[in-house]
């Protein structure tokens, strides 16, 4: 057994002078305290002497004391084997995913997803990116899904200008953050941009051991996106109108990951987590080292808890002065 705080067993040394006080010859004790305190501290009692209630009170600090130190039994160490799947989430913020056949808009139904996909996945690490014509990092690889939460919600695209969806700007920027992972997963929520043909995409995928996922939003008639003057409107002045791309279909399957279709039901994004879970059988596995420690401070606190009850249960009470 040891201490975790020695250093306050320290403070033990300050009930010495303290219990020599109470227990001094009461000569000594009238020349230390003011009669009036020494009236209060050597007040009788019927129930317990006043020495048996002093060292009570000293027994309980010094117990106390010993508390605040925590004991504890080191059992020596322990090696832990954890698994995790290291994901990235890619978020689509090109100008498409404002567009308005989903209320309120495409984005705010992704993040929505991407809310309800964090309670399906456990023993994950999850990573961020946006992109549009180019892909920037929102949050790394983190546990901390409460975290990731408020980044996501509270993702900031008023300065996205950018017009196009480009997919290769998400597989290199997911590439570069799991750069160490033998297969990567990326999950994308998109609209699938406006190209037909993903070919350069899948070869890159497959070059780098990507395998993708996509959510695709949007729908099949399309929609509007609203700016702050109307619909947007092309060069020739017509209202642009955005559809859903289903050609990305194809970059998930021969990546090896699984496509689906947006829907309003809330669980229908644990389809895609367990994919993902079922697709990477292999996980990033890691040891890590533990201490096996048993915390003996409840011993110590709660036999100086009631020793001080019992001391403060005996403390005399004043007589009634009859007028």
């Amino acid at each position: 057994m040891h201490f975790e705080a020695p250093h306050l067993l320290f403070a033990l040394i300050v009930l010495v002078p303290l219990a020599l006080l109470m227990f001094a010859p009461k000569k000594r004790t009238r020349q230390a305290f003011d009669p009036e305190v020494l009236s209060l501290l050597l007040r009788k009692s019927r129930t317990m002497p006043q020495w048996v209630r002093s060292a009570l009170m000293l027994s309980a600090a010094a117990l106390f004391i010993v508390a605040l130190a925590r004991p504890v039994i080191d059992r020596g160490e322990i090696k832990v084997n954890t698994s995790t799947i290291d994901i990235i989430a890619g978020f689509d913020i090109s100008r498409s995913m404002f567009a308005s056949d989903i209320y309120p808009n495409r984005l705010e139904l992704a993040k929505r997803k991407f809310d309800a996909f964090l309670n399906d996945v456990k023993e994950t690490r999850v990573g961020v990116i946006g992109f549009s014509s180019r892909a920037f990092m929102i949050s790394p690889l983190t546990e901390d899904f409460t975290t990731l939460r408020y980044l996501v919600g509270n993702m900031n695209t008023d300065m996205v200008s950018l017009r196009g969806t480009d997919i290769m700007q998400a597989l290199e920027q997911t590439d570069a953050l799991l750069k160490e992972s033998d297969k990567k997963a990326l999950l994308l929520f998109t609209d699938g941009g406006d190209k037909k043909d993903f070919s350069e995409e899948i070869a890159y995928a497959k070059a780098h051991n990507i395998v993708v996922f996509v959510y695709n939003i949007g729908t099949e008639k399309g929609g509007v996106i609203e700016t702050g003057h109307g619909a947007m409107t092309d060069d020739k002045g017509d209202i642009v109108v955005v559809r859903r791309n289903d050609a990305i279909k194809k970059l998930a399957l021969e990546s090896g990951g699984a496509f689906m279709v947006y829907s309003l039901k809330h669980n229908d994004i644990q389809a895609l987590a367990d994919a993902i879970k079922a697709r990477f059988t292999q996980k990033r596995e890691s040891t890590d080292v533990i201490r096996d420690k048993e915390e003996l401070f409840v011993w110590p606190l709660g036999a100086g808890t009631v020793l001080l009850i019992l001391a403060l249960y005996s403390l005399p009470r004043r007589r009634r002065e009859h007028a």
